[in-house]
């Protein structure tokens, strides 16, 4: 689970917060990773801000109790949260992603971290963090001579852009929300299926398609009038979802055309990023990356397939999945810190 650390190295804790957990992680000032596997509380993002503090104070606690790291190495917070967000940590004034109710609206989660655990916290959104952290991961010591995109499959559709090593932010901090870019419908959608629609108000965007969300709301509701013997018609339709990537990897037919719906939504998403960014690398990760490897590679395969690159580009580029998923928000918002300070 941890790496017992045999220095006084100064270290800097990530802190990745979900809508179920808040999971936290240490980097050394030499670059070491002294946790190897989820250091996780509740998040209790759902109970407002105050209960959402108290977890990330928890899950700092925690893993400096295992990895026997000392308070005072400390040297600084690097803190993730679901976007949208501001490049300084305030949350949506619509909200956001775990983030519906109505105290989070406008809510400055970067100072209301460093006000109740005392030490710096420099902010990244999760798409961002797990974003910089498989950039750094697959280049290395290239990694500031490189660009890439990447694409984060979840309840909705986190993404980031990272350029030359660094997180691409925006003026307002929004850059990298891939999720709300409108794709093109024609030959993704089959007849009589209807556009679907995000939560957040827009059709067609990528989220609507390629996320957990998309699948319950949009792509598997349709399908189950396609086939109405499925087993899948039995279940409450959260339950059903959520079922999906087992069958696919099952290879059920249902499922298959339900993934390489949400396939295409992301290459459709590469082939715009392409025109703007022309990447070294464009990742893929989320729940589908921890399938079964038989059903991730084809999963992969498929996103390429239906990204429409020019000649050029298409020599350069590689696909790639996000590694160590679970640990990646946290670890890229650790990296982000250390990078900072």
């Amino acid at each position: 689970m941890s790496t017992q650390s045999n220095s006084q190295a100064k270290v800097v804790l990530g802190i990745d917060v979900g809508g179920t957990a808040t999971n936290a992680t240490v980097l050394d000032e030499h670059g070491h990773f002294l946790v190897d596997g989820m250091v996780e509380v509740p998040s209790r993002v759902t109970e407002g801000p105050a209960a959402a503090l108290e977890a990330v104070a928890a899950a700092m606690t925690l893993v400096l109790e295992t990895t026997g790291v000392s308070r005072s190495r400390v040297l600084a917070i690097g803190l993730d949260t679901p976007g949208p967000a501001n490049a300084t940590g305030v949350i949506s004034s619509k909200g956001a992603t775990n983030f519906s109710d109505q105290d989070w609206w406008g809510y400055d989660i970067r100072s209301g971290v460093e006000r109740h655990v005392g030490l710096p916290v420099i902010y990244n959104n999760d798409g961002n963090a797990a974003a910089l952290y498989a950039h750094r991961t697959l280049f290395g010591e290239h990694q500031y001579h490189r660009s890439s995109v990447s694409a984060i499959v979840g309840t909705g559709l986190g993404g980031g852009v990272i350029e030359k090593g660094e997180v691409v932010r925006g003026a307002a901090g929004m850059a990298g929300e891939l999720g709300h870019i409108c794709i093109p419908m024609p030959g993704l959608l089959v007849e009589g299926q209807p556009i679907p629609q995000c939560n957040c108000g827009l059709y067609g965007d990528v989220e609507s398609i390629a996320s957990l969300t998309g699948i319950r709301k949009n792509l598997l509701p349709f399908w189950l009038t396609q086939y109405p013997g499925h087993p899948l018609n039995a279940m409450p339709i959260d339950k059903a979802a959520k079922a999906v990537r087992g069958y696919g990897e099952d290879g059920d037919e249902l499922a298959l055309k339900i993934f390489d719906q949400q396939a295409q939504a992301l290459g459709e998403l590469f082939t715009i990023a392409s025109n703007f960014t022309d990447p070294n690398a464009y990742f893929v990760g989320g729940g589908v990356i921890e399938a079964a490897p038989h059903f991730r590679d084809w999963f992969l395969d498929r996103v390429r397939v239906h990204t429409q690159l020019r000649e050029e580009s298409a020599a350069v580029a590689q696909f790639a999945l996000v590694t160590d998923l679970d640990m990646a928000g946290a670890r890229g918002a650790a990296l982000a810190a250390m990078h900072a300070i």
